[in-house]
């Protein structure tokens, strides 16, 4: 390759790698993919430095380097597009200059519901996870009330009328508010749990999960960056559940961690579909990968209830769920091409949802410190279980993406003989 050449793949990789760190990828996936990616280019001695903030990356050793930010996380359908060219680069079938052209216009590609999308999307998953994590009418009814008024808030900080850092804090105390006061007037009986279903979408469970998963993979900068981020969102949602609950001067029974289920069997599962529904809505997922996220969903959370059916514990259940989302979205992006693994994947985090765990503990331990012991070990043995679930289902997972591709190798070959 001439020089013009080399600068340009060294654009596309860059660009390529921050894309996949905006799209929730871990950074030892990222510079794994990018050096098999450099590699088909023409480029085996490729040096990359993949953070969580920005990407760092160089043809070889002594040539010039290219840095480029990470802006923020993608959409589900902008990491769709990002698997695609991704494939397309690995596949050759997409050249260089027609894969730089995409990701250069990756950001301004249109959410397919930008307003209807969010506020729909948001009433759905509301009311889903109080289903599933809180099923009563009551949180219900919550769900409902309160989801528009976080899908407000992030609205208005996507346009720059709320800062991002103070979006944790500033939903937790509006929701947490409304749910006190629901306690105080008889109308919950378990507020901590109540609230959580209208903020499940902002809490930082991907973003701990990740970090433990980079660091079990030796990725130990970036996993400690996004450790100290994800704690730090869960500190500011505390604050902002301690702010209301002081303002309201809530008695000990509000603090408590207790489930209530009053509707049935049934309720999971129309919450499932729900939940489904609104985070296609609110991500703006393919019509065409809809079904295949209903399908990893639906997987996680069947292994997920029936373990804790068996075992009588949160951390077993949160460990089966991520090993089984993991296998599940690695075997559907391998036998259906061209689907994407990392938004097939995503979505498994908000059902099995561990950051809304440590939430409940960070708050319990700033309103009443004796509760806060035994929920911070639940919460730490479960967010430990999802990551180790996560390694050990990658790597079940890769083994079936072997096995398949040896299997079509001896296909072809006995076709062809």
């Amino acid at each position: 390759m001439n020089r013009a050449s080399d600068d340009q793949v060294r654009q596309l990789l860059v660009y390529l790698s921050a894309a996949l760190i905006a799209g929730g990828a871990g950074s030892h996936e990222v510079e794994r993919d990018i050096r098999v990616i450099a590699t088909r280019l023409g480029h085996p001695g490729v040096q990359l430095h993949a953070q969580p903030v920005g990407v760092a990356l160089s043809l070889g050793h002594g040539t010039p380097a290219t840095y480029e930010s990470v802006e923020g996380p993608l959409r589900l359908d902008q990491s769709a597009a990002v698997a695609a060219i991704q494939q397309g680069l690995l596949a050759g079938s997409m050249d260089p200059d027609e894969a730089l052209l995409r990701l250069r216009g990756l950001r301004a590609q249109p959410h397919r519901h930008p307003v209807s999308g969010m506020y729909l999307g948001g009433l759905c998953v509301g009311i889903g996870l109080a289903l599933i994590l809180q099923p009563s009418w009551a949180a219900v009814a919550f769900g409902a009330i309160m989801s528009p008024f976080v899908a407000m808030l992030m609205r208005g900080t996507g346009r720059g009328l709320l800062p991002a850092a103070l979006l944790p804090c500033v939903a937790a105390f509006g929701v947490s508010l409304a749910a006190f006061w629901a306690y105080r007037q008889g109308y919950v009986a378990s507020p901590l749990r109540t609230l959580l279903p209208p903020v499940a979408v902002l809490l930082p469970g991907a973003t701990i999960v990740t970090g433990l998963s980079e660091l079990v993979n030796g990725a130990v900068v970036s996993g400690t960056a996004r450790l100290t981020s994800g704690a730090t969102q869960l500190v500011m949602f505390a604050i902002g559940i301690v702010g209301a609950a002081a303002l309201l001067d809530v008695d000990a029974g509000a603090l408590q961690n207790a489930r209530t289920d009053d509707l049935g069997w049934w309720s999971p599962t129309l919450g499932l579909l729900l939940v489904t529904a609104g985070i296609c809505l609110q991500e703006s997922v393919p019509r065409i990968i809809a079904p295949w996220v209903l399908l990893v969903l639906a997987a996680t959370m069947t292994a997920q209830l029936i373990t804790q059916a068996l075992t009588n514990t949160a951390w077993t259940g949160a460990f089966v769920g991520a090993i089984v989302a993991s296998v599940t979205a690695w075997s559907v992006a391998v036998l259906r091409r061209g689907l994407p693994r990392m938004v097939l994947f995503l979505p498994s985090f908000w059902l099995l949802v561990p950051g809304s765990i440590g939430l409940v503990s960070v708050a319990q331990l700033g309103l009443e410190p004796q509760l806060s012991g035994p929920t911070a070990a639940v919460a730490a043995g479960v967010i430990l279980a999802v990551a180790l679930g996560l390694v050990i289902g990658t790597t079940l997972a890769r083994w079936v993406r072997l096995a398949y591709v040896a299997a079509q190798s001896r296909r072809v070959s006995a076709a062809a003989g």
